[in-house]
């Protein structure tokens, strides 16, 4: 049965690998598309070079093309990639009747996800906002899989942004912020490795509750303050409670040591400029006349 499973397990291994070589093939191939396009298309673009020499000089300066250090050419001629993938930085040639090139910026683009109203998990509506950092990777993946990369990625980050925080509590979006975010740049990453984009960031920026809502956090956190004021505050009257019990308990076994207090009392009395002065009556000669 262990060698059974073992097998069982290196076959899935291999093919797992095959279809991830599958796939690495089949970018490779949109990649370096051949310029296989037939005998009429051979003797266009040898038209098209004819009419290039005859026209020299003036036709170089509409062959000659310069791209930044941060940008990539792709070039189709007669509507196919030319082989060797995107062009540049620097200055590259095409023919001024067949060829069209594409320019793609290589930087690292950022942009504002709307605030999206998500139902959590809890049952709470939340009003969420974020950032997404992202670079194409592959300038010919993103010019031949995908119409628009930079609309798709936006779309796909509001959808993405909703779909996560749906499976969350409100307690879960308020404190784990950060494992939001790499959850959701790892979505976003492995959907668009195919349009050649590489998500580079994700930040969760404002959660804003409901207005009822944070009245009613507020006065739970203002209860639970006052709970625990009430607390301390029994603490405290207990810890002097038993003070007073064990400073009764020294001055009943010397007497003397209630007078001494009496004398105190009336140093702090005086020094307070205060003409009123107490004398305190033992509680013994009270019950002597209350007896009577």
């Amino acid at each position: 049965m262990d060698d059974g499973a073992e097998t069982a397990m290196r076959e899935e291994k291999r093919r797992g690998q095959k279809d991830c070589h599958f796939s690495r093939a089949e970018k490779e191939a949109v990649e370096s598309q051949g310029s296989d396009i037939g005998l009429c298309g051979c003797l266009l673009v040898l038209v098209s070079i004819l009419f290039t020499l005859l026209t020299l000089p003036i036709s170089i300066w509409m062959c000659i093309k310069i791209v930044k250090e941060y940008e990539r050419a792709i070039i189709f001629r007669l509507g196919r990639i030319l082989r060797g993938g995107a062009k540049g930085p620097g200055l590259f040639f095409i023919l001024p009747c067949t060829d069209s090139f594409i320019n793609v910026d290589m930087r690292t683009i950022t942009f504002d996800i709307p605030p999206q109203e998500v139902l959590t998990k809890d049952s709470v509506t939340v009003s969420v906002d974020g950032v997404v950092y992202y670079r194409v990777q592959n300038a010919t993946l993103a010019v031949a899989n995908i119409t628009n990369a930079d609309a798709a990625t936006r779309l796909l980050a509001q959808t993405t942004l909703r779909n996560v925080l749906g499976t969350k509590n409100l307690a879960e979006i308020l404190s784990d912020r950060e494992e939001i975010a790499h959850s959701m740049q790892s979505t976003l990453d492995e959907a668009t490795d195919d349009w050649g984009i590489k998500v580079e960031r994700v930040e969760i920026k404002d959660v804003k509750l409901p207005l009822q809502l944070q009245r009613a956090m507020a006065a739970e956190a203002e209860a639970a303050r006052e709970a625990r004021a009430k607390v301390i505050a029994a603490e405290g009257e207990m810890n002097a409670s038993r003070a007073l019990k064990e400073a009764s308990l020294v001055i009943a076994e010397s007497p003397s040591a209630l007078q001494l207090r009496y004398l105190q009392t009336l140093n702090t009395i005086a020094a307070e400029k205060n003409s009123t002065i107490i004398f305190p009556l033992p509680i013994d000669m009270m019950q002597s006349f209350l007896t009577r």
